[in-house]
């Protein structure tokens, strides 16, 4: 079984858990106070001489282990919109990440820049989840979805306001997203199955994205070398999390 087989098998367990612990009608109950979602496709729009930014709230992955215990995710979000991040990404998986939907609904009242729900999204709950925390937006993991499934999630993460964020590793699975109307395309340098990563990946995949669709490109991204790199590839946004946590490039030299 390779990790992210496990992380699936966990997660579907986890759900399982949540739907009995919190009723999807306290969900919808407590989204319905909130004011509507940001426009998380704005925010990322193409804008010419730099790569928008995504800016990563994350304690810890499976592959890097834990990168900060004491995090303090409002203040490391406030820092990265007082600095500019045109968005801002938040952990959610507490097993394998140490995150939780209450970082991300500290985040939201801290801050106002659109927000990033990450984690593995397997059932529309996780959608009502998202929306209650505040969550503007949700990632969509080709990989650990069937087609159908993926097209479901996207269309009620859309009756939500929320924007999705539709995550690739190979051409085939951008094909499958682009079939199914993905506007938000990431590509992950990652494999999810063996967590290596090679920014290569996105040199190969962007020549199958047609230019209106809004790209990001997704880990690995640690130089201005790398940063300029993906930019070369018509990537119109970069999602950082770990360069950012270990301190080895400031945010100043990624919006560059």
């Amino acid at each position: 079984m390779s990790i992210l087989d496990e992380i699936v098998e966990h997660k579907r367990a986890e759900v399982v858990a949540s739907k009995h612990a919190t009723p999807r009608s306290a969900l919808v109950a407590r989204a319905a106070t909130l004011a509507p979602p940001r426009d998380f496709e704005r925010a990322l729009a193409p804008r010419p001489g730099r790569a928008r930014l995504i800016a990563e709230v994350k304690r810890a992955s499976p592959s890097r282990g834990v990168l900060k215990d004491d995090l303090d995710p409002v203040a490391l979000a406030s820092t990265y919109a007082r600095h500019g991040a045109d968005a801002i990404s938040v952990l959610t998986d507490a097993r394998y990440f140490r995150g939780s939907l209450d970082d991300l609904a500290a985040v939201r009242a801290a801050v106002d820049v659109p927000l990033l729900r990450k984690d593995f999204v397997l059932d529309d709950y996780q959608l009502w989840e998202a929306r209650a925390a505040g969550a503007d937006a949700v990632l969509l993991i080709v990989a650990i979805l069937e087609p159908s499934q993926l097209s479901e999630l996207a269309a009620a993460a859309k009756g939500l306001g929320l924007a999705a964020l539709v995550e690739c590793h190979t051409a085939a699975e951008v094909d499958v997203a682009l079939t199914m109307g993905a506007r938000l395309l990431g590509i992950n340098n990652r494999n999810l199955a063996t967590f290596d990563v090679d920014l290569a990946v996105t040199e190969k995949i962007c020549r199958e994205v047609p230019d209106e669709i809004v790209l990001v490109s997704e880990s690995g991204i640690k130089t201005a070398r790398d940063v300029s790199r993906v930019k070369a590839c018509g990537v119109d946004a970069i999602l950082v999390g770990e360069t950012l946590m270990r301190g080895e490039m400031s945010m100043e030299e990624l919006k560059r």
